[in-house]
């Protein structure tokens, strides 16, 4: 967003830094919405292909499922015997929750969820274009390019600053490496602005 608007002050168009960043904000909220729910949707349904699958093979062969969920949990370290008890104990219970899980690594917590992924990606694209476009309301041309900029560092070095601590990685690396890329986006997007601006388009 903030390339967005800081672009069209370089084409010359001040008028419609705001309206651009509005406009920058409403498209790519929703096409990060988009664009996540089709990405989650379809591992949503590799999750129930694979559903579908092991409960074709639970269906055909069912003492071959268990030798292998046995097999899985001897590989991570039971012993043989302990392996085949806790293995039948699970195929008594629910054999394909188990293969799911045991086999396939799919867990209910991280279940793919489109809908959930989708709003939260616009919500959080919206929440981050609003910082930038809040140095649109400076009064003075000069004023609104420079509050942009300022804005968007200091919201850039925050997000540096939760990803490092979310992640437990060095701060100062981590806040760098996302204020230099964002400052580059800026830059070239102010640099195809002027040139737009030069060729009188």
């Amino acid at each position: 967003t903030a390339s967005l608007m800081i672009g069209i002050s370089a084409a010359g168009k001040s008028d419609f830094i705001f309206t651009g960043g509005c406009a920058g904000i409403a498209a790519g909220a929703m096409s990060m919405a988009v664009g996540e729910y089709i990405s989650v949707r379809s591992q949503t349904d590799i999750e129930l292909a694979d559903r579908r699958i092991e409960s074709e093979h639970l269906a055909i062969d069912p003492a071959g499922e268990l030798e292998e969920l046995t097999h899985i949990y001897v590989q991570r370290g039971l012993s043989r015997d302990l392996a085949e008890q806790v293995a039948k104990a699970m195929h008594d219970k629910d054999p394909l929750e188990a293969h799911l899980r045991d086999e396939l690594g799919q867990f209910e917590h991280t279940k793919a969820r489109p809908v959930q992924a989708a709003i939260a990606s616009a919500l959080s694209y919206t929440v981050g274009g609003i910082i930038p476009l809040l140095g649109a309301l400076a009064p003075s041309h000069g004023a609104k390019v420079a509050s942009i900029v300022a804005f968007t560092i200091a919201g850039l070095f925050g997000t540096g600053y939760i990803s490092s601590r979310l992640a437990g990685s060095p701060l100062l690396t981590t806040a760098l490496r996302v204020v230099i890329g964002g400052s580059l986006g800026m830059a070239i997007t102010a640099g195809i602005g002027s040139l737009v601006h030069l060729s009188g388009i």
